[in-house]
Protein backbone atom coordinates (compact mmCIF):
# COMPACT_ATOMS: atom_id res chain seq x y z
CA UNK A 1 0.00 0.00 0.00
CA UNK A 2 0.87 3.67 -0.86
CA UNK A 3 0.04 4.84 2.66
CA UNK A 4 2.63 2.13 4.80
CA UNK A 5 4.74 3.91 7.23
CA UNK A 6 7.79 4.83 6.66
CA UNK A 7 10.59 2.20 7.86
CA UNK A 8 8.12 -0.07 9.52
CA UNK A 9 8.94 -3.60 8.96
CA UNK A 10 12.91 -2.96 7.48
CA UNK A 11 15.48 -4.37 8.82
CA UNK A 12 18.23 -3.61 6.40
CA UNK A 13 21.65 -3.14 7.39
CA UNK A 14 22.63 0.10 9.04
CA UNK A 15 24.23 2.91 6.54
CA UNK A 16 27.64 3.26 6.04
CA UNK A 17 29.35 5.22 9.46
CA UNK A 18 31.63 8.17 8.30
CA UNK A 19 34.97 7.51 9.36
CA UNK A 20 35.86 8.61 13.24
CA UNK A 21 38.13 11.14 13.54
CA UNK A 22 41.95 10.61 14.30
CA UNK A 23 42.37 9.38 17.74
CA UNK A 24 38.58 8.78 18.50
CA UNK A 25 37.65 4.88 18.84
CA UNK A 26 34.52 4.57 16.43
CA UNK A 27 32.10 3.40 18.44
CA UNK A 28 30.17 0.41 17.41
CA UNK A 29 26.99 0.63 15.76
CA UNK A 30 23.99 -0.88 17.14
CA UNK A 31 22.62 -3.32 15.16
CA UNK A 32 19.15 -5.80 15.29
CA UNK A 33 19.15 -9.52 14.81
CA UNK A 34 18.65 -10.22 11.15
CA UNK A 35 15.44 -11.70 9.98
CA UNK A 36 15.64 -14.85 7.25
CA UNK A 37 14.73 -12.66 4.76
CA UNK A 38 18.33 -10.37 4.81
CA UNK A 39 20.41 -13.25 5.65
CA UNK A 40 18.56 -14.55 2.87
CA UNK A 41 19.32 -11.86 0.60
CA UNK A 42 22.82 -11.16 1.66
CA UNK A 43 23.45 -14.92 1.17
CA UNK A 44 22.54 -14.66 -2.44
CA UNK A 45 24.60 -11.67 -2.98
CA UNK A 46 27.82 -13.08 -1.01
CA UNK A 47 28.96 -16.28 -1.75
CA UNK A 48 31.70 -16.64 0.14
CA UNK A 49 31.89 -20.02 2.62
CA UNK A 50 31.26 -18.10 5.67
CA UNK A 51 27.98 -16.47 3.91
CA UNK A 52 27.20 -19.90 3.24
CA UNK A 53 27.41 -21.05 6.58
CA UNK A 54 25.28 -18.00 7.82
CA UNK A 55 22.87 -18.50 5.64
CA UNK A 56 22.68 -22.48 6.76
CA UNK A 57 22.29 -21.45 10.18
CA UNK A 58 19.60 -18.94 9.80
CA UNK A 59 17.67 -21.84 7.80
CA UNK A 60 17.89 -24.37 10.84
CA UNK A 61 18.36 -22.42 13.91
CA UNK A 62 15.11 -20.04 13.89
CA UNK A 63 11.91 -22.01 13.56
CA UNK A 64 10.38 -18.83 13.08
CA UNK A 65 11.88 -17.53 10.39
CA UNK A 66 12.41 -21.16 8.81
CA UNK A 67 8.57 -21.41 8.62
CA UNK A 68 7.86 -18.31 7.11
CA UNK A 69 9.70 -19.17 3.97
CA UNK A 70 7.24 -20.74 3.05
CA UNK A 71 3.77 -19.06 4.28
CA UNK A 72 3.29 -15.92 6.07
CA UNK A 73 2.26 -16.23 9.84
CA UNK A 74 -1.63 -14.77 9.94
CA UNK A 75 -1.43 -13.35 12.97
CA UNK A 76 1.74 -11.13 11.66
CA UNK A 77 -0.83 -10.26 8.66
CA UNK A 78 -3.41 -9.49 10.45
CA UNK A 79 -1.27 -7.50 12.44
CA UNK A 80 -0.10 -5.55 9.66
CA UNK A 81 -3.58 -4.76 8.08
CA UNK A 82 -4.69 -3.38 11.16
CA UNK A 83 -1.30 -1.05 11.98
CA UNK A 84 -1.54 0.31 7.82
CA UNK A 85 -5.69 0.88 8.50
CA UNK A 86 -4.63 2.94 11.80
CA UNK A 87 -2.40 4.88 9.52
CA UNK A 88 -4.80 5.41 6.69
CA UNK A 89 -7.13 6.68 9.51
CA UNK A 90 -4.50 9.06 10.99
CA UNK A 91 -3.33 10.45 7.55
CA UNK A 92 -7.45 11.30 6.62
CA UNK A 93 -7.96 12.74 10.30
CA UNK A 94 -5.09 14.83 9.93
CA UNK A 95 -6.15 16.38 6.45
CA UNK A 96 -9.62 17.04 7.80
CA UNK A 97 -8.40 19.15 10.55
CA UNK A 98 -6.24 20.73 8.15
CA UNK A 99 -9.25 21.74 6.00
CA UNK A 100 -11.22 22.80 9.30
CA UNK A 101 -8.51 25.12 10.11
CA UNK A 102 -7.97 26.42 6.64
CA UNK A 103 -11.88 27.53 6.63
CA UNK A 104 -11.62 28.66 10.13
CA UNK A 105 -8.43 30.72 8.74
CA UNK A 106 -10.38 32.02 5.86
CA UNK A 107 -13.41 33.23 8.17
CA UNK A 108 -11.05 34.82 10.16
CA UNK A 109 -8.98 36.68 7.22
CA UNK A 110 -6.14 35.31 8.21
CA UNK A 111 -5.70 32.80 5.47
CA UNK A 112 -2.94 33.29 3.36
CA UNK A 113 -3.14 30.95 0.50
CA UNK A 114 -0.30 28.61 1.25
CA UNK A 115 -0.51 24.86 2.11
CA UNK A 116 -1.82 23.62 5.59
CA UNK A 117 1.15 23.49 8.11
CA UNK A 118 -0.70 20.32 9.88
CA UNK A 119 0.85 17.60 9.79
CA UNK A 120 -0.45 13.82 10.36
CA UNK A 121 0.35 12.09 13.53
CA UNK A 122 2.56 9.28 12.89
CA UNK A 123 0.89 5.53 12.88
CA UNK A 124 1.90 3.83 15.96
CA UNK A 125 4.86 1.46 15.23
CA UNK A 126 5.89 -1.44 16.98
CA UNK A 127 8.22 -0.83 19.13
CA UNK A 128 10.92 -3.97 19.17
CA UNK A 129 13.41 -4.67 22.11
CA UNK A 130 17.09 -5.28 21.67
CA UNK A 131 17.43 -8.96 21.33
CA UNK A 132 13.87 -9.58 20.35
CA UNK A 133 13.23 -11.69 17.38
CA UNK A 134 11.07 -10.64 14.51
CA UNK A 135 9.11 -12.37 12.28
CA UNK A 136 8.41 -11.43 8.59
CA UNK A 137 7.60 -8.20 7.91
CA UNK A 138 8.91 -6.16 10.80
CA UNK A 139 6.82 -7.32 12.91
CA UNK A 140 7.54 -8.30 16.56
CA UNK A 141 6.68 -11.64 18.65
CA UNK A 142 5.64 -8.83 21.48
CA UNK A 143 3.15 -7.66 18.66
CA UNK A 144 2.28 -10.66 18.15
CA UNK A 145 0.92 -11.32 21.60
CA UNK A 146 -1.17 -8.16 21.38
CA UNK A 147 -3.08 -9.94 18.51
CA UNK A 148 -6.10 -10.61 20.01
CA UNK A 149 -6.34 -7.18 21.77
CA UNK A 150 -5.75 -5.47 18.07
CA UNK A 151 -8.26 -7.50 16.82
CA UNK A 152 -10.90 -6.74 19.41
CA UNK A 153 -10.02 -2.48 18.90
CA UNK A 154 -10.65 -3.13 15.13
CA UNK A 155 -14.86 -4.56 16.02
CA UNK A 156 -14.87 -2.05 19.10
CA UNK A 157 -13.87 1.17 16.57
CA UNK A 158 -15.35 1.45 13.03
CA UNK A 159 -13.35 4.51 12.70
CA UNK A 160 -10.29 1.91 12.33
CA UNK A 161 -11.62 0.02 8.89
CA UNK A 162 -9.47 0.97 5.62
CA UNK A 163 -11.31 3.83 3.71
CA UNK A 164 -14.13 2.68 1.55
CA UNK A 165 -14.62 -0.86 2.81
CA UNK A 166 -17.64 -1.63 4.20
CA UNK A 167 -19.11 -1.72 7.78
CA UNK A 168 -18.80 -5.00 10.07
CA UNK A 169 -22.27 -6.62 9.32
CA UNK A 170 -22.98 -4.90 5.62
CA UNK A 171 -25.06 -7.20 3.43
CA UNK A 172 -26.02 -10.03 6.29
CA UNK A 173 -29.87 -11.15 6.56
CA UNK A 174 -31.70 -8.81 9.73
CA UNK A 175 -32.64 -10.60 12.53
CA UNK A 176 -36.53 -9.11 12.96
CA UNK A 177 -36.56 -11.15 16.12
CA UNK A 178 -34.28 -8.65 17.86
CA UNK A 179 -35.69 -5.84 19.83
CA UNK A 180 -34.37 -2.14 19.75
CA UNK A 181 -35.28 -0.33 22.61
CA UNK A 182 -34.70 3.72 22.80
CA UNK A 183 -31.89 4.72 25.24
CA UNK A 184 -33.21 6.15 28.68
CA UNK A 185 -32.56 9.73 27.65
CA UNK A 186 -34.76 9.11 24.49
CA UNK A 187 -37.61 8.94 26.16
CA UNK A 188 -39.77 12.49 27.84
CA UNK A 189 -39.22 13.08 31.08
CA UNK A 190 -42.67 13.81 31.48
CA UNK A 191 -46.28 13.14 30.21
CA UNK A 192 -47.17 14.73 26.63
CA UNK A 193 -48.88 17.95 27.19
CA UNK A 194 -52.02 16.99 26.04
CA UNK A 195 -52.56 14.98 28.67
CA UNK A 196 -53.29 16.65 31.92
CA UNK A 197 -53.17 15.33 35.66
CA UNK A 198 -56.83 15.06 36.13
CA UNK A 199 -57.67 13.17 32.58
CA UNK A 200 -59.43 9.71 32.61
CA UNK A 201 -59.86 7.19 30.18
CA UNK A 202 -63.20 9.27 29.32
CA UNK A 203 -62.02 12.43 28.61
CA UNK A 204 -59.30 11.89 26.65
CA UNK A 205 -61.69 10.04 24.50
CA UNK A 206 -64.43 12.97 24.72
CA UNK A 207 -61.21 14.57 23.15
CA UNK A 208 -60.77 12.58 20.39
CA UNK A 209 -64.42 12.38 19.31
CA UNK A 210 -64.36 16.29 19.46
CA UNK A 211 -61.55 16.34 16.96
CA UNK A 212 -62.69 13.97 14.75
CA UNK A 213 -66.23 16.41 14.93
CA UNK A 214 -63.91 19.58 13.98
CA UNK A 215 -62.64 17.93 11.37
CA UNK A 216 -65.74 16.63 9.56
CA UNK A 217 -67.12 20.01 9.92
CA UNK A 218 -64.50 21.40 8.27
CA UNK A 219 -64.61 19.28 5.60
CA UNK A 220 -68.36 20.07 5.03
CA UNK A 221 -67.53 23.75 5.14
CA UNK A 222 -65.14 23.36 2.56
CA UNK A 223 -67.96 21.20 0.28
CA UNK A 224 -69.49 24.06 1.25
CA UNK A 225 -67.39 26.94 -0.16
CA UNK A 226 -66.27 25.51 -3.18
CA UNK A 227 -69.80 24.21 -4.33
CA UNK A 228 -70.89 25.97 -7.48
CA UNK A 229 -73.17 29.46 -6.59
CA UNK A 230 -76.77 28.79 -7.24
CA UNK A 231 -79.25 32.34 -7.66
CA UNK A 232 -82.50 31.75 -8.37
CA UNK A 233 -84.38 34.33 -11.02
CA UNK A 234 -87.96 35.21 -10.47
CA UNK A 235 -89.95 34.63 -13.10
CA UNK A 236 -92.03 36.50 -15.84
CA UNK A 237 -95.49 35.76 -16.13
CA UNK A 238 -97.75 35.47 -19.54
CA UNK A 239 -101.34 35.05 -18.51
CA UNK A 240 -103.85 33.37 -20.92
CA UNK A 241 -105.55 35.17 -22.96
CA UNK A 242 -109.67 34.98 -23.06
CA UNK A 243 -110.55 33.20 -26.83
CA UNK A 244 -106.69 32.65 -27.76
CA UNK A 245 -106.11 28.95 -28.77
CA UNK A 246 -102.89 27.20 -28.21
CA UNK A 247 -100.29 28.10 -25.43
CA UNK A 248 -101.68 31.73 -25.24
CA UNK A 249 -104.32 30.03 -23.26
CA UNK A 250 -102.15 28.78 -20.50
CA UNK A 251 -100.12 30.13 -17.90
CA UNK A 252 -96.64 31.02 -19.06
CA UNK A 253 -93.66 31.52 -16.58
CA UNK A 254 -90.50 32.23 -18.35
CA UNK A 255 -86.90 33.95 -18.38
CA UNK A 256 -85.45 36.28 -20.43
CA UNK A 257 -82.42 35.01 -21.78
CA UNK A 258 -79.69 38.26 -21.36
CA UNK A 259 -80.23 38.22 -17.54
CA UNK A 260 -79.76 34.41 -16.77
CA UNK A 261 -75.99 34.91 -19.30
CA UNK A 262 -75.24 37.77 -17.72
CA UNK A 263 -75.28 35.81 -13.96
CA UNK A 264 -73.82 32.63 -15.91
CA UNK A 265 -70.80 34.81 -17.30
CA UNK A 266 -69.39 34.47 -13.58
CA UNK A 267 -69.50 30.60 -13.50
CA UNK A 268 -72.96 30.66 -11.54
CA UNK A 269 -75.68 28.24 -12.05
CA UNK A 270 -79.35 29.94 -12.37
CA UNK A 271 -82.55 28.82 -11.62
CA UNK A 272 -85.74 30.33 -12.57
CA UNK A 273 -88.42 29.84 -9.12
CA UNK A 274 -92.07 29.26 -10.08
CA UNK A 275 -95.05 30.05 -8.82
CA UNK A 276 -96.03 27.73 -6.49
CA UNK A 277 -99.82 26.46 -5.96
CA UNK A 278 -102.04 27.60 -2.57
CA UNK A 279 -104.95 26.44 -2.94
CA UNK A 280 -104.49 22.66 -4.49
CA UNK A 281 -104.63 23.32 -8.41
CA UNK A 282 -104.56 20.63 -10.88
CA UNK A 283 -101.20 18.85 -9.32
CA UNK A 284 -101.02 20.26 -5.49
CA UNK A 285 -97.40 20.43 -4.03
CA UNK A 286 -95.93 21.36 -0.14
CA UNK A 287 -92.96 23.27 -1.99
CA UNK A 288 -93.36 26.50 -0.48
CA UNK A 289 -91.20 29.50 -1.60
CA UNK A 290 -89.22 29.23 1.52
CA UNK A 291 -87.92 26.46 0.22
CA UNK A 292 -86.10 28.02 -2.62
CA UNK A 293 -85.06 30.49 -0.39
CA UNK A 294 -82.97 28.05 1.53
CA UNK A 295 -81.96 25.82 -1.18
CA UNK A 296 -80.56 28.74 -3.14
CA UNK A 297 -77.93 31.59 -2.53
CA UNK A 298 -79.40 34.53 -3.83
CA UNK A 299 -82.67 35.64 -5.74
CA UNK A 300 -82.52 38.32 -8.67
CA UNK A 301 -85.74 39.72 -9.85
CA UNK A 302 -85.90 40.59 -13.40
CA UNK A 303 -87.49 43.60 -14.88
CA UNK A 304 -91.35 42.66 -16.74
CA UNK A 305 -94.47 44.28 -16.08
CA UNK A 306 -95.75 47.43 -14.15
CA UNK A 307 -95.90 47.06 -10.41
CA UNK A 308 -99.72 47.38 -9.76
CA UNK A 309 -101.12 50.51 -7.46
CA UNK A 310 -102.98 48.45 -5.54
CA UNK A 311 -99.51 46.86 -4.10
CA UNK A 312 -98.73 50.40 -2.93
CA UNK A 313 -102.02 50.94 -2.35
CA UNK A 314 -103.36 53.37 -4.42
CA UNK A 315 -105.79 53.25 -7.48
CA UNK A 316 -104.81 53.44 -11.48
CA UNK A 317 -104.72 56.48 -12.83
CA UNK A 318 -105.38 55.12 -15.94
CA UNK A 319 -106.52 51.79 -17.50
CA UNK A 320 -103.16 51.57 -19.25
CA UNK A 321 -101.03 50.90 -16.04
CA UNK A 322 -102.76 48.23 -14.01
CA UNK A 323 -99.80 46.34 -13.32
CA UNK A 324 -99.57 42.95 -12.59
CA UNK A 325 -101.14 41.71 -9.49
CA UNK A 326 -100.06 38.41 -9.46
CA UNK A 327 -96.84 38.91 -9.79
CA UNK A 328 -96.24 41.63 -7.42
CA UNK A 329 -98.17 38.77 -4.53
CA UNK A 330 -95.36 35.82 -5.79
CA UNK A 331 -92.25 38.36 -5.94
CA UNK A 332 -93.50 40.05 -2.35
CA UNK A 333 -93.36 36.44 -0.36
CA UNK A 334 -89.92 35.54 -2.44
CA UNK A 335 -88.62 38.85 -1.42
CA UNK A 336 -89.49 38.41 1.97
CA UNK A 337 -88.60 34.77 2.12
CA UNK A 338 -84.88 35.75 1.08
CA UNK A 339 -84.21 38.58 3.22
CA UNK A 340 -85.67 36.35 6.10
CA UNK A 341 -82.61 33.73 4.91
CA UNK A 342 -79.86 36.51 5.11
CA UNK A 343 -79.72 35.86 1.22
CA UNK A 344 -78.72 38.63 -0.97
CA UNK A 345 -81.31 40.05 -3.37
CA UNK A 346 -80.52 42.46 -6.60
CA UNK A 347 -83.64 43.72 -8.62
CA UNK A 348 -83.28 44.75 -12.17
CA UNK A 349 -85.73 46.96 -13.48
CA UNK A 350 -89.09 46.34 -12.04
CA UNK A 351 -87.31 44.77 -8.99
CA UNK A 352 -85.85 47.79 -7.69
CA UNK A 353 -89.69 49.23 -7.71
CA UNK A 354 -90.60 45.96 -6.17
CA UNK A 355 -88.10 46.35 -3.39
CA UNK A 356 -89.09 50.09 -2.62
CA UNK A 357 -92.55 48.93 -2.16
CA UNK A 358 -91.89 46.19 -0.40
CA UNK A 359 -91.06 49.03 2.69
CA UNK A 360 -93.84 50.91 2.28
CA UNK A 361 -92.40 53.20 -0.53
CA UNK A 362 -94.79 54.31 -3.41
CA UNK A 363 -93.91 54.72 -7.15
CA UNK A 364 -95.18 57.44 -10.33
CA UNK A 365 -97.22 55.34 -12.14
CA UNK A 366 -96.11 56.93 -15.23
CA UNK A 367 -93.00 59.48 -14.88
CA UNK A 368 -94.15 62.06 -18.16
CA UNK A 369 -97.61 62.43 -16.18
CA UNK A 370 -96.65 63.10 -12.88
CA UNK A 371 -93.74 64.40 -13.17
CA UNK A 372 -94.20 66.36 -16.81
CA UNK A 373 -90.28 68.57 -16.03
CA UNK A 374 -88.36 65.16 -15.99
CA UNK A 375 -86.79 63.80 -19.21
CA UNK A 376 -88.13 60.77 -20.79
CA UNK A 377 -86.88 57.61 -19.86
CA UNK A 378 -88.39 55.59 -22.22
CA UNK A 379 -88.58 55.52 -26.38
CA UNK A 380 -89.31 53.67 -28.76
CA UNK A 381 -85.61 52.81 -29.37
CA UNK A 382 -86.37 50.23 -25.94
CA UNK A 383 -82.69 49.59 -24.71
CA UNK A 384 -80.99 51.78 -26.94
CA UNK A 385 -82.02 54.87 -24.85
CA UNK A 386 -79.99 55.87 -22.54
CA UNK A 387 -79.15 58.59 -19.81
CA UNK A 388 -76.78 59.97 -17.15
CA UNK A 389 -76.69 59.08 -13.66
CA UNK A 390 -75.30 60.53 -10.81
CA UNK A 391 -74.01 58.48 -7.42
CA UNK A 392 -74.32 60.92 -4.65
CA UNK A 393 -72.21 60.82 -1.46
CA UNK A 394 -72.65 57.84 0.83
CA UNK A 395 -73.69 55.42 -1.97
CA UNK A 396 -72.19 51.65 -1.79
CA UNK A 397 -71.92 52.43 -5.79
CA UNK A 398 -68.70 54.48 -5.11
CA UNK A 399 -66.96 51.53 -3.58
CA UNK A 400 -67.89 49.16 -6.85
CA UNK A 401 -66.86 51.47 -9.09
CA UNK A 402 -63.90 53.80 -7.71
CA UNK A 403 -63.39 57.30 -9.13
CA UNK A 404 -66.65 57.26 -10.93
CA UNK A 405 -69.09 59.71 -9.63
CA UNK A 406 -71.29 59.81 -13.27
CA UNK A 407 -72.09 57.11 -15.80
CA UNK A 408 -74.17 56.66 -18.71
CA UNK A 409 -76.73 53.81 -18.54
CA UNK A 410 -79.68 52.19 -20.54
CA UNK A 411 -83.70 54.17 -19.40
CA UNK A 412 -86.58 51.36 -20.09
CA UNK A 413 -88.89 52.58 -17.66
CA UNK A 414 -92.14 55.00 -17.69
CA UNK A 415 -92.56 54.09 -13.34
CA UNK A 416 -89.99 55.32 -10.80
CA UNK A 417 -89.65 55.66 -7.04
CA UNK A 418 -91.83 58.78 -5.75
CA UNK A 419 -92.09 57.84 -1.77
CA UNK A 420 -88.77 56.06 -0.46
CA UNK A 421 -89.08 53.21 1.56
CA UNK A 422 -88.57 52.36 4.94
CA UNK A 423 -84.84 52.00 5.73
CA UNK A 424 -83.46 52.75 2.29
CA UNK A 425 -80.88 54.61 0.60
CA UNK A 426 -80.50 56.56 -2.43
CA UNK A 427 -77.93 54.90 -4.45
CA UNK A 428 -77.98 56.72 -7.71
CA UNK A 429 -80.11 59.27 -9.21
CA UNK A 430 -80.92 60.52 -12.70
CA UNK A 431 -78.01 63.55 -13.45
CA UNK A 432 -80.44 65.62 -15.06
CA UNK A 433 -84.07 65.38 -13.69
CA UNK A 434 -83.16 63.74 -10.34
CA UNK A 435 -85.40 60.44 -10.80
CA UNK A 436 -84.47 57.88 -8.21
CA UNK A 437 -82.22 55.16 -10.36
CA UNK A 438 -81.12 52.85 -7.62
CA UNK A 439 -82.09 52.06 -3.86
CA UNK A 440 -80.67 50.32 -1.11
CA UNK A 441 -81.93 48.52 1.84
CA UNK A 442 -79.73 48.82 5.12
CA UNK A 443 -81.00 46.31 7.40
CA UNK A 444 -79.80 43.32 5.60
CA UNK A 445 -75.99 41.83 3.90
CA UNK A 446 -77.03 42.94 0.52
CA UNK A 447 -80.66 43.95 -0.82
CA UNK A 448 -80.14 46.71 -3.93
CA UNK A 449 -82.52 47.75 -6.93
CA UNK A 450 -81.16 49.19 -9.65
CA UNK A 451 -83.43 50.92 -12.72
CA UNK A 452 -81.62 50.23 -15.35
CA UNK A 453 -80.98 46.94 -16.61
CA UNK A 454 -77.15 45.60 -16.16
CA UNK A 455 -77.36 42.84 -18.46
CA UNK A 456 -78.02 44.69 -21.77
CA UNK A 457 -74.97 46.86 -21.20
CA UNK A 458 -71.60 44.87 -22.48
CA UNK A 459 -68.76 43.95 -20.51
CA UNK A 460 -66.31 46.62 -20.91
CA UNK A 461 -67.95 48.62 -23.42
CA UNK A 462 -66.48 51.83 -24.45
CA UNK A 463 -70.06 53.99 -23.27
CA UNK A 464 -72.02 52.46 -21.13
CA UNK A 465 -71.08 51.43 -17.47
CA UNK A 466 -69.66 48.19 -17.11
CA UNK A 467 -72.00 46.56 -14.18
CA UNK A 468 -69.36 43.80 -13.75
CA UNK A 469 -68.46 44.93 -10.40
CA UNK A 470 -71.77 45.30 -9.19
CA UNK A 471 -72.91 41.51 -9.79
CA UNK A 472 -69.63 40.23 -8.52
CA UNK A 473 -70.61 42.53 -5.15
CA UNK A 474 -74.12 40.51 -5.23
CA UNK A 475 -71.84 37.13 -5.41
CA UNK A 476 -69.55 37.81 -2.70
CA UNK A 477 -71.88 38.24 -0.72
CA UNK A 478 -74.39 35.25 -1.66
CA UNK A 479 -70.94 33.64 -0.53
CA UNK A 480 -69.86 34.54 2.33
CA UNK A 481 -74.31 34.53 3.34
CA UNK A 482 -74.93 30.47 2.15
CA UNK A 483 -73.46 28.97 5.62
Amino acid sequence: MSDKPENAGTTGSPPPSSPAPSGTPAAPAPSLPPSHEDATQSAAKDTSPAAEEATARSSTDDPISASSVTREDPRAARLRDAVEARSAAAESTARQEAAVHEREARRAGTYTGGASTVKPEPAVKPTVAAGEPKVRGGVSAADLATDGEIATDEAAAPAARAPGSPPPGFGAAPDFSATNPPPPNALPPSPPRYLKQSDSAWSVFGRIVAARARQLFDRAGQRITQRTLRIGVSARIFHPEPGAKGLRGKTLQYLEESIAHWVMSRDVLVFMIPTVGHQGMLHPSNIRLRDYAKHLDGLLLQGGADVSPQTYAETASSHEWPGDRVRDMYELELLHEFVESGKPVLGVCRGCQLINVAFGGTLYQDIATDVPTANAHVNENYDQHRHGVHFPDGSTLLNMFPGRRDAIVNSIHHQAVKTLGRDLNIEAVSASDGIIEAVRYRRAPFVMGVQWHPEFHRAGGPELLDCTPLLDTFLRVARETRF
